[in-house]
């Protein structure tokens, strides 16, 4: 196990109480369930007690996230505990990124002086949309007056702040995007995220798009909106360094790029994940499992997994193709037959030639057009495994 960890760079730590669940998420996040919240922070203390009796020395770190669920309802005692243990376990200096993720109205001032105090220097801010009847619609209970709120009193405490949006909402056309994305470029931010939205089976939402109550837009007009926010942000200073990822200069976010750049991360509570450059694991994803091995002083990873070399060499071809520098021909295609070697380059020239891929010295990556298409050209590669 110390062995294992010896280049850990990165902490994702999941609280995953929510005061509501957005119709869209498909993530392990719990609405009424705030008389469980002691019980979790035993929880997760135990675990972290645990890595650290582990691995048997303070690990530095480069970044910790604190996401969710909504990390914005912590407790302020417990986040205060949660912080003094982390503390003795790793190694924490100035230079660390520290997030946490905030929805609109669940923050109170004094909140935001006590993250500082602690050492938090980064907030992500899921904004999603400034249109209060899609906001209803996606069981969202946010309004416009919490966002500039929580922005005014934000920014005179943090320099890093982050808002996250949601391109492809329902009703939301390409003029109301684009007005919001003039709107948003002008706020006290460094860093905008832009997902796309995803249709995630057994939520609220894939229901309610089933029965024809909701209907999203199509692919083609998705595309139009994601490759015009490419266009403002980048007449704003905003560059755009992954697929879903823009930053004034020098604030990009360090903990994405662990994940993007194939280093090791250890995951703390609920589901949540971890990769120490060999081995992938995830915990527990029930509650009361969850709380049953931590009790018992026991393990609460649910399964392990360790990548083959293929598997390995594919998913940095995914990450590295998310990133806008891209990827080297010669890393694509490095350990493989000579018979794979050509069905990849083929794959390329033909990515090439549609404008979906260019190539500069060696390095590939995708063109705006080709950001659009990600997932299916990812899976071109993958296909070819075969």
């Amino acid at each position: 196990m110390i062995q294992r960890w010896h280049d850990l760079e990165g902490l994702y730590i999941h609280w995953p109480f929510c005061p509501y669940r957005c119709s869209f998420c498909p993530f392990i996040a719990l609405a009424d369930h705030n008389d469980y919240m002691n019980q979790y922070q035993e929880a997760l203390i135990e675990e972290i007690e645990q890595f650290g009796r582990l691995t048997n020395c303070k690990r530095p770190l480069r970044t910790v996230f604190l996401g969710g669920g909504t990390p914005s309802t912590w407790p302020d005692q417990l986040l205060l505990d949660t912080f003094v243990k982390l503390k003795d376990v790793f190694l924490f200096d100035k230079r660390q990124e520290i997030t946490i993720e905030v929805n609109p109205g669940t923050v109170r001032s004094e909140q935001l002086r006590l993250w500082k105090n602690i050492g938090i220097n980064r907030l992500s801010i899921g904004v999603q949309t400034l249109n209060s009847e899609v906001l209803r619609q996606l069981n969202r209970h946010q309004n416009n007056d919490n966002v500039y709120f929580l922005l005014d009193q934000a920014s005179s405490i943090f320099e890093n702040i982050s808002v996250d949006l949601i391109v492809g909402l329902p009703g939301v056309d390409k003029h109301e995007w684009g007005s919001l994305l003039n709107e948003v470029v002008r706020w006290p931010i460094k860093h905008i995220s832009i997902y796309c939205l995803m249709l995630h089976e057994k939520t609220k939402l894939y229901y309610e798009c089933e029965k024809k109550k909701i209907t999203l837009p199509n692919d083609d007009d998705v595309a139009l909106m994601y490759e015009h926010a490419v266009e403002i942000l980048a007449r704003n200073d905003f560059h755009q360094y992954e697929v879903s990822n823009f930053a004034k200069q020098g604030f990009e976010s360090e903990h994405n790029k662990i994940y993007w750049d194939y280093k090791s991360y250890k995951g703390f509570g609920l589901g949540a994940c971890s990769f120490d450059g060999d081995i992938r694991s995830q915990n527990i994803q029930s509650l009361t499992e969850y709380f049953g091995a931590l009790e018992n002083k026991k393990s609460c990873i649910a399964f392990e997994e360790k990548l083959s070399e293929r598997e390995r060499r594919l998913e940095k071809i995914m990450l590295g193709l998310r990133m806008n520098r891209g990827l080297s021909r010669a890393e694509m295609l490095s350990d493989l037959l000579a018979g794979e070697k050509e069905l990849y380059n083929k794959n390329i020239e033909l990515l090439k030639q549609e404008n979906f891929m260019i190539e500069t010295d060696g390095m590939l990556s995708l063109t705006p057009k080709g950001l659009v298409l990600e997932h299916e050209i990812i899976a071109r590669f993958f296909a070819e495994k075969n």
